[in-house]
């Protein structure tokens, strides 16, 4: 468990850092205010991501082992 939640928080910061840096800076620009814009945005994102990721992950990831269950056994042996 401990796992994936360390895997979602670093997740979660790297992609909405990016995802937030892009849009922000193809809405606005570099502005002399784009720093503080970008840090906000990334906030939020992240503050939104996080239990996101912790309960909407596992189902996702039961559905993707249901569509590969082939790729799951061969993962235990």
């Amino acid at each position: 468990m401990k796992q994936k939640i360390a895997f979602a928080l670093l997740m979660g910061s790297i992609t909405t850092g990016i995802i937030s840096f892009t849009l922000i800076s193809i809405n606005i620009g570099f502005t002399q205010r784009f720093l503080s814009i970008w840090l906000r945005s990334w906030a939020t994102s992240y503050a939104v991501v996080i239990p996101c990721i912790l309960l909407i992950g596992p189902k996702v990831q039961a559905f993707v082992n249901k569509i590969f269950p082939e790729e799951l056994l061969a993962e235990k042996k």
